[in-house]
């Protein structure tokens, strides 16, 4: 059985967040960060960097924030070969941990329309509070609604 072992990192863990995100997110939706856009977000107050390894090889990320009690997961990427593996479970479950240790009582993420990621965020307790219609355009032009989904936290 394969280990799973996920770690906050910082800027040293670029390259590796970098290939899991340019395999994970399909381009015709233009969703993946660049490395600048990645490094960015990482020099803001309250922001963290998670990465998940699978038998040590890197396998997936959370790119997440915290502002007052409030978090947002601001990406979350499992690479193809490492899905259907519990990391990306695993992963949301170490955001809702960092974020209630860092203070916070509730986690939020956006999510495109279409996305089959949504079951996965149900499952993890997540519920849809709000959509934005229009909000993500692919790069055919077509416009997507995101789906804003919120969970409270209880204490760990």
């Amino acid at each position: 059985m394969s280990v799973i072992g996920i770690e906050n990192v910082g800027i040293d863990a670029l390259d590796a967040v970098m290939a899991v995100m340019s395999s994970a997110f399909d381009p015709g939706y233009g969703e993946a960060w660049n490395e600048s856009q990645t490094l960015a977000m990482l020099a803001m107050p309250g922001v963290w960097l998670s990465l998940a390894t699978v038998d040590g090889e890197p396998a997936g990320f959370t790119l997440s924030r915290i502002i007052a009690d409030e978090a947002e997961l601001l990406l979350l990427a499992v690479a193809p070969a490492h899905r259907r593996q519990g990391v990306a479970l695993a992963l949301i479950e170490h955001c809702r941990k960092q974020t209630s240790h860092r203070g916070g009582t509730r986690l939020h993420l956006e999510v495109r329309d279409n996305n089959p990621a949504i079951e996965l965020y149900k499952k993890a307790g997540f519920t849809q509070i709000g959509r934005r219609p229009g909000y993500y355009r692919g790069n055919d032009g077509q416009l997507y609604d995101a789906l804003t989904l919120s969970c409270t936290l209880v204490e760990q």
